[in-house]
């Protein structure tokens, strides 16, 4: 069995090829499951709060035979609306579950990097986020729980 503290993924890490990227991928579905457990069984929403920290939402966009897509993003308050919540970074994931593999695949246009370096970056914050929310506290709960869709 493969665990996370086996994985050889590091903040300092730079691109170093498919192999690496491939590795990193695998961090970021290890760090989810510990999140939200079977990753093939998860409800349509979840939703995580714990104190002092914004509330963390999970949602099934889409599941195919071997893969899911999800949204993971925080619910903060938008600037300026005491009611409205804004979801922040609002970040597409897809989900390959007969590799046990999870990629980033929406974020912002950020230059003209090659392919792998933008794809490290995508994936190397959300690995670093998952890190943090699991050290905040945050856990799906594991029957699902609908989640605000605004």
């Amino acid at each position: 069995m493969i665990a996370e503290s086996n994985l050889q993924v590091s903040w300092r890490a730079r691109p170093r090829g498919f192999v690496a990227l491939m590795s990193l991928y695998e961090s970021n579905y290890l760090r989810l499951a510990a999140l939200a457990g079977d990753l093939r069984q998860l409800a349509a929403n979840r939703i995580s709060s714990v104190a002092d920290d914004c509330t963390l939402v999970l949602n099934v966009l889409g599941r195919a035979r071997y893969t899911s897509e999800l949204l993971l993003s925080y619910l903060l308050p938008a600037s300026g609306a005491a009611a409205v919540l804004e979801r922040v970074p609002d970040l597409r994931l897809r989900v390959y579950h007969d590799a046990r593999l999870l990629e980033a695949c929406s974020a912002a246009p950020t230059g003209p990097e090659r392919e792998l370096d933008r794809r490290w970056a995508r994936n190397m914050m959300v690995n670093k986020w998952l890190e943090y929310c699991a050290e905040r506290g945050h856990r799906f709960a594991r029957g699902g729980a609908d989640t605000p869709s605004g």
